[in-house]
């Protein structure tokens, strides 16, 4: 490894690994292994545990009817003249249910409801707590108007002031000189400043006159009005803009706004500004039926000033339970261009698109069989593959299979593929492949033989002047057996456990067909690992079948801890021995005559819910060479903090590593970062560093990214920047999916 490289991997490794013993203890709030963690809400786990004003009652009743409760009345004094109007002095209370009034003063008019309080006013029903020099009002209909109030919402964070409160009812208030927040009642970090403020908790939306936006006392939005949330119900409006910067697009300013069209529907609107290239807009459309869910994606930037192009990306998402055993999936994408990812993704996977995939599909499902009829389309995504390597369209396509238990054991069962290929100016046809097949399966507690015969018939109806409707047709047999072996009293790591010991034999016999006249529409070879050390065919597809004199020896080993029966350890090795030659192949790959396969080994070690490490190695004995090798290694620590080391190589394709972490410094300071970095190019694919704080109510990021635009090499640098104000939106440019993409267990 060139030095230039060994030193900022050991650099990130030691970063990871001098984790704060503090940090160790806690278990994992994402387990192990898990590929992609949930996203992480709004967590006001940093504000203080009672952050509430200082005169909150507890025990109040929550449910119950207020119009058919009466109030009572408490105080050290009461004086009555006339049992029309009543004057309480010292302590004053006045409750009705949830609703609670107190003051030094309280005088109330029986005729007419009317009440007026003065003096260390206190108010709190179910939903809200309030504090007022004065309050006047009626207790039906229930309307009050307070005067230099302090708030707090109880059933969400909202709190503030106003210099009065008008309450039309108990879910309706109106504030003028207000202000709002979800911070600490005596920190507050961001908050809202308006002229006037309407909380509608009915509705859960607030709405802001003349609003300013501030941030630790410094204003940067202005507003003439404004609409915001009060609680996690969704609400229409603008969402808060996205902006990044780079040096191929210049800056980016993205304005989204949400539709909450209906409780199982929305929308999200993005006009963008697309830095040097124009005025971009884009959207998307969600859908949730009981029978149906789905999504639509669209972009469309017209006359992009840099590539004097209209561009645009279409992408249809949706499935659909027809009947109890039928449904229907759709998977639709198009960009306008084979450059469209590489100037519009933002991350390395979408600039490595190549091929964009669309489908369409009717499927049904029972109890023991399964069909599908539909198509496949592919549209190339990569300027630097020619239109000749665009796969086939696979239109339409009728796949089916069947599996039903016969006499005994014997076990019947069926596979068939109808497929018409389509393809401009390529040779086109339709292709008919059955399989027909007999199994008899035999298992006990610590063995299993399964048996299986059956017969591939594949025929061709080719649009060629010669040759035009080939066939091929042969037998399958294979034969899968093994043992386990079991050993208890394994004292390993502080713990108990039983270990493993399970050999396992497969023959298969495929008798050879020439297969040179057979078009190849959709079949390649398939990457060799482990699981197809017991497969029938190593091609894809069914236009390839191989032939097959094979008989395939492993061996896996597992630990499982004794107590709970949960695997910790598993090792694997197998490898294939031939006793005939392999002689079918891809068009032009000559055959071949090993003696033996790749050696296979795969190792999986999980000994805690803070470590793993997963290895994976082909050696190729007739090389005397390694054709691919896999290491992952992935470390938790503390609640939320991961560290993942990866290698990955295949002999003259690819020799990369990747390093990714979160580092937790404290409760509230987290570093992230990645680099992955080609051996094979000397050239680093994709690295980027940052910083985030959390708080009670704000959390902001900033990550400065290096990544590879495309495939001849051309680099970009972004620099993206991220505010949350936790309870009213996102200010920047959103990078949590990303993260959890970037970074294995992210949270």
């Amino acid at each position: 490894m060139p030095r230039p490289v060994l030193r900022p991997l050991v650099l990130t490794i030691g970063l990871a690994l001098a984790v704060p013993p503090a940090l160790a203890d806690p278990p994992p709030a994402c387990p192990i292994g898990t590929l992609r963690c949930p996203h992480k809400s709004d967590d006001f786990s940093l504000c203080k545990p009672n952050a509430l004003l200082d005169f909150y009652v507890s025990g109040l009743p929550t449910e119950g009817d207020r119009e058919a409760t009466p109030f009572d009345f408490e105080a050290d004094r009461f004086q009555s003249a006339d049992r029309s109007r009543y004057v309480l002095e010292g302590n004053a209370r006045a409750q009705r249910l949830d609703q609670l009034l107190r003051a030094d003063r309280l005088t109330y008019e029986n005729a007419t409801t009317a009440y007026d309080a003065t003096g260390h006013v206190r108010y709190q029903d179910r939903g809200l707590l309030v504090s007022a020099d004065h309050a006047q009002g009626t207790t039906d209909p229930a309307t009050s108007r307070l005067d230099s109030v302090r708030y707090q919402l109880l059933d969400s964070r909202g709190n503030g002031t106003a210099h009065s409160t008008t309450m039309r009812d108990p879910d309706h208030y109106t504030l003028e000189a207000a202000t709002y927040t979800t911070c600490d009642i005596d920190r507050r970090q961001w908050q809202i400043d308006a002229e006037r403020i309407e909380l509608d908790r009915e509705s859960g939306v607030g709405r802001a006159w003349d609003m300013r936006l501030r941030y630790r006392d410094v204003p940067f939005l202005w507003l003439p009005y404004a609409r915001f949330p009060i609680d996690d119900r969704r609400q229409s409006g603008f969402l808060y803009p996205q902006f990044m910067g780079s040096n191929s697009s210049g800056f980016n300013l993205t304005l989204p706004y949400y539709l909450n069209l209906a409780p199982n529907y929305d929308a999200t609107l993005y006009p963008r500004i697309a830095g040097r290239r124009g005025f971009l807009f884009g959207g998307e459309f969600r859908y949730l039926e009981p029978a149906h869910h789905g999504q639509i994606e669209f972009t469309y930037l017209p006359n992009d000033r840099e590539a004097d192009r209209d561009r645009g990306y279409f992408h249809v998402e949706n499935t659909s339970q027809l009947a109890p055993n039928w449904s229907f999936n759709a998977n639709v994408s198009h960009v306008s261009d084979d450059r469209y990812f590489e100037d519009f993704g933002n991350s390395l996977t979408a600039v490595a698109t190549s091929l964009l995939p669309s489908s369409v599909y009717l499927n049904g499902a029972g109890d023991g069989w399964s069909a599908s009829i539909g198509g496949d389309r592919y549209q190339i995504t990569d300027p630097n593959l020619p239109d000749t390597l665009e796969p086939y369209r696979r239109l339409p396509r009728l796949a089916a299979s069947a599996q039903h238990n016969l006499l005994g054991g014997l076990t019947g069962g069926l596979k068939g593929e109808l497929v018409a290929f389509r393809k401009q100016d390529a040779l086109e046809g339709d292709r008919f492949d059955v399989y027909p097949w007999l199994a008899y399966p035999l298992e006990g507690a610590a063995w299993f033989l399964r048996p299986e015969l059956g017969w591939r018939y594949t025929a061709y109806h080719i649009d060629r002047d010669t040759d035009s409707t080939p066939v091929r047709s042969l037998p399958i047999a294979s034969l899968d057996a093994g043992l386990v072996f079991e050993r208890d009293g394994v004292h390993l790591f502080g713990r108990d456990f039983v270990q493993t010991l399970e050999p396992r034999l497969y023959y298969l016999r495929v008798p050879y067909r020439n297969q040179d006249d057979l078009p190849v529409f959709d079949t390649q070879p398939i990457s060799f690992d482990f699981p197809e050390l017991f497969t029938t065919n190593r091609f894809a597809g069914a236009d390839r079948q191989m032939d097959a004199n094979n008989l395939t020896l492993a061996l896996t080993s597992r630990l499982l801890e004794s107590d709970s029966g949960v695997e910790r350890v598993s090792a694997s090795i197998g490898q294939i021995r031939y006793f005939d030659p392999q002689r079918v192949q891809m068009p032009g790959v000559p055959q071949t005559d090993y003696a033996g396969s790749d050696y296979v080994g795969e190792l999986d070690v999980r000994l805690n819910d803070q470590w793993r490490l997963r290895m994976a190695d082909q050696w190729n004995p007739n090389t005397d060479r390694t054709d691919l090798a896999t290491v992952g290694l992935q470390r938790r620590f503390g609640t939320d903090g991961v560290f993942n080391l990866s290698y990955r190589y295949r002999r003259d394709f690819l020799e990369q590593f990747d390093v990714s972490t979160l580092v937790p410094l404290d409760e509230r300071w987290r570093l992230v970062g990645r680099w992955n970095y080609s051996l094979r190019d000397s050239k680093t694919l994709e690295s980027f560093a940052g910083i985030e704080r959390d708080s009670c109510c704000v959390t902001w990021r900033v990550l400065a990214r290096h990544y590879l635009r495309n495939a001849e090499g051309k680099a970009d640098n972004a620099l993206y920047f991220e505010i949350e104000f936790k309870g009213l939106g996102t200010l920047g440019q959103g990078t949590d999916d990303y993260l959890r993409r970037a970074i294995l267990g992210y949270r």
